[in-house]
């Protein structure tokens, strides 16, 4: 067997009204609470405000988190974090705001600038005590050691170290109850793909990533149309966590490719959710792929849609790619660009654009040029 890495991440805890224990998985000391002004109007930050209070802590809320945050939030949050005197950083939210918890916890600990941290394993110092609450089951922000941040009105660039692993990571599925369905559905098809291309990754993929990513799977494509049509259903919203947060275990050991990398520059450049921009891509990156990663796509196929058990390579390769198109329609998702803004005359930018992910192209199955990326954006539109 080749020889490799495996970082678990966080602790986890899993249940619900798990922000209740929150005091005791942060030192005494002020705390910053990084979020949204949307998560904290819902009032799922109140919980974990409490205890904090409870427990005789100061708590400072940084709540102009944005999606896609911009390098000027992160720093927005850093000084906020650093006034205060902070000893700790909690991160509850979307991805965004758990990125930027992420970047915060480090820069306050290891006083770095932010511009010398772009890449993997440029931050070595030390960061903060962490804990990171997700409150949608998609990104897996909160197991991975990835941080993105927007640069320069539209660029994404990327922090890659395990100096942001969290401490912990809490899982409560209450927090995810009211999500609205569009947003459930985006964010458990990011979730999907996590586990797809670390499954497939040309780059340090092993048998403890494969082993989570078709776990995380499993759960996420067996529980997605359900939390979509009843957002109530607190087990399947506790599965669907898990999974989403399986699948961060397992990309942030096997890294995701070809679909993140295309899917970046919508939401750059249109704002596209990211979850809807993986969603929108998918089909086209997996039928690119298809010729090299045709194994590893006939063995996720059957545990997305089990009737394909038994057919040949080829018809479950087909059958995933058509069971997952399905599953996006059924869940209510656009299924082309032009259904976002994007238009004809976009293509030139939008390969340009990926092109600048590296990063992620390195780890596709079939390389992906800039011509190629344009045929991609086109096929999708």
């Amino acid at each position: 067997m080749q020889a490799f890495d495996f970082n678990y991440g966080p602790r986890l805890h899993l249940g619900a009204g798990g922000c209740g224990r929150l005091a005791d998985l942060v030192p005494e000391g002020a705390v910053l609470l990084v979020t949204d002004a949307g998560v904290r109007r819902l009032g799922l930050c109140d919980q974990a405000i409490r205890a904090l209070e409870g427990a005789g802590r100061t708590v400072v809320i940084f709540d102009a988190v944005e999606a896609d945050p911009s390098a000027a939030t992160v720093l927005a949050a850093v000084e906020a974090g650093r006034s205060a005197g902070v000893g700790s950083v909690v991160g509850l939210g979307g991805g965004s705001p758990m990125d930027v918890a992420k970047l915060v916890a480090y820069l306050i600990g290891s006083g770095d600038a932010l511009e010398t941290i772009y890449g993997v394993d440029q931050a070595r110092g030390r960061r903060l005590p962490l804990v990171l609450i997700p409150t949608t089951a998609g990104t897996g922000s909160e197991a991975t050691a990835v941080a993105i941040v927007t640069v320069g009105g539209a660029e994404k660039k990327g922090v890659v170290s395990a100096a942001l692993y969290a401490d912990w990571a809490i899982l409560d599925a209450e927090l995810t109850v009211g999500l609205p369905a569009h947003i459930t559905a985006a964010t458990g098809v990011d979730a999907m793909v996590h586990a797809i291309e670390a499954f497939t990754s040309v780059r340090l993929k092993n048998p403890m990533s494969d082993m989570m990513a078709r776990q995380a799977l499993d759960l996420l494509s067996r529980n997605l149309l359900t939390v979509v049509r009843d957002g109530q259903d607190r087990a399947a919203r506790g599965a669907m966590l898990l999974g989403a947060h399986l699948a961060g275990v397992a990309f942030a050991n096997a890294p995701v490719a070809g679909v993140h990398a295309l899917a970046y520059p919508l939401g750059g450049h249109f704002h596209v959710p990211h979850g809807l921009s993986n969603a929108l891509m998918l089909p086209h990156v997996l039928g690119h792929n298809m010729a090299a990663a045709l194994d590893h796509y006939a063995e996720l196929a059957e545990i997305v849609s089990p009737s394909l058990a038994g057919g040949s390579r080829e018809a479950r390769g087909q059958g995933l790619i058509e069971a997952l198109t399905t599953m996006c329609a059924e869940c209510g998702l656009p299924d082309r660009l032009s259904m976002v803004g994007v238009a004809e005359s976009d293509l030139d930018l939008l390969a340009a654009e990926a092109m600048k992910q590296q990063r992620l192209l390195v780890n596709n199955p079939v390389p992906i040029d800039q011509d190629q990326a344009r045929a991609l954006y086109a096929n999708a539109l």
